[in-house]
């Protein structure tokens, strides 16, 4: 088979010519620290001046008062990761476009829940599937999907990342 004709990237091996491993400095660490502790201020601000004067709905639902605008930009948060916005970019440059179809099924994914589950969980008035669970039959199955959640997560991110370091392996002895 010719080289000339593949229009695949090729692997790189290391993005440090020199071999040296990055590390945090002293200022990586002090701007690390001081985010940490202004989040724990924030959050302990808020937890000692509004204390016991806010419902469940208010605090989590905003008392379904919010308008469409900063609903989705907060759905866009939780559904966009920091890794999946710098890790999609190079995972494009490096195995090509065939990734866009995740994007695909991603749209046509959303679209069930979008029209069937949560119009059901607004008149409801519940907020998670866990809920649902409960209200539709008892505390066991909700704990039991809890728990069969977990161990997916858990399994899937052992699985995938053994698997990812296997093909790396294969793919430097090719």
């Amino acid at each position: 088979m010719s080289e000339a004709g593949s229009t695949s990237t090729p692997i790189l091996t290391s993005a440090d010519p020199s071999g040296a491993t990055p590390v945090f400095s002293i200022v990586d660490y002090v701007v690390f620290a001081l985010l940490l502790l202004l989040s724990l201020a924030i959050g302990l601000y808020h937890a000692c001046h509004g204390w016991g004067r806010h419902t469940v709905g208010q605090l989590l639902m905003a008392d379904r008062k919010m308008t469409c605008f900063p609903v989705a930009l907060s759905l866009l948060a939780t559904f966009q990761s920091a890794v999946a916005i710098l890790g999609v970019p190079s995972e494009i440059y490096r195995f090509g476009t065939e990734y866009w179809f995740l994007g695909c099924c991603y749209f046509l994914g959303l679209l069930i829940p979008a029209h069937v589950f949560i119009p059901v969980f607004y008149r409801l008035h519940i907020t998670s599937t866990y809920e649902y669970l409960e209200l539709r039959f008892n505390k066991a199955v909700r704990i039991c999907g809890t728990v069969t959640f977990i161990f997916q997560m858990v399994s899937g991110r052992c699985r995938n990342g053994a698997s990812a370091r296997m093909g790396d392996a294969l793919r430097q002895q090719c």
